[in-house]
């Protein structure tokens, strides 16, 4: 199974259209596209049922103390853990693609209600997917203005003050089950969890993003 993208390379920058937030040089950091990428897939093995599609930051500092803080900066080699951006469950084998933009198309403060979405393949056939909560819902939990479940895909956003640059894993999974057994309201570790034992295949793509024009800098 192979997975591919036209919004970016893999192993390359993604850019501020699908990203949350992009540099500012005047605030850190200011609202961007935040737009789903673009993504497909093709040598789907026999036996697939339905897909699984995960996009994870794995840079996410388990310390967020510092995070955004000035004078601050989070240095490279903190621990880091897991960050789910996108959790789409029950995609059908035949859809062969997502077309940018579809499932995000800029910021929606307190979240994107959107846990059911129709899907219409060329066959006509509607089917219902399912978005999971993103970690977006767990960082903004203490923010009045922006609390809430956010589901479906939220890009990029870094801390700014981070001097690592951060790899954003788009993994696909060939599962053979229709639908995974989760919960009406489910985030990336129970959809980790449930395709245990079902997967058939699976493939990525990474790319990178920072708000730290000095990330990575030796």
């Amino acid at each position: 199974m192979k997975i591919w993208s036209d919004s970016f390379k893999d192993g390359a920058a993604i850019k501020p259209a699908y990203a949350f937030a992009q540099y500012d040089g005047a605030v850190h950091a200011r609202l961007a596209g935040n737009r789903n990428p673009h993504l497909a897939w093709d040598d789907v093995p026999n036996g697939t049922q339905s897909l699984l599609l995960l996009c994870i930051d794995g840079d996410a500092p388990d310390d967020v103390r510092d995070a955004n803080r000035e004078g601050a900066t989070i240095a490279p080699a903190v621990p880091r853990s897991d960050f789910f951006h996108w959790i789409l469950a029950d995609l059908p084998p035949r859809a062969g693609s997502i077309v940018a933009g579809r499932y995000a198309d800029g910021v929606t403060a307190r979240g994107k209600q959107q846990p059911h979405v129709g899907w219409n393949g060329a066959d006509g056939v509607a089917v219902a997917l399912r978005q999971g909560i993103n970690d977006y819902t767990r960082w903004f939990a203490g923010d009045a203005a922006m609390a809430g479940d956010y589901y479906g895909y939220d890009g990029p956003c870094p801390p700014w003050n981070d001097a690592r640059v951060h790899h954003y894993v788009f993994r696909l999974y060939a599962l053979d089950v229709p639908a995974l057994d989760l919960p009406a309201r489910f985030d990336g570790r129970d959809a980790w969890a449930a395709v245990q034992g079902h997967i058939l295949d699976e493939t990525q793509l990474i790319a990178t993003y920072t708000l730290n024009p000095l990330a990575g800098a030796a």
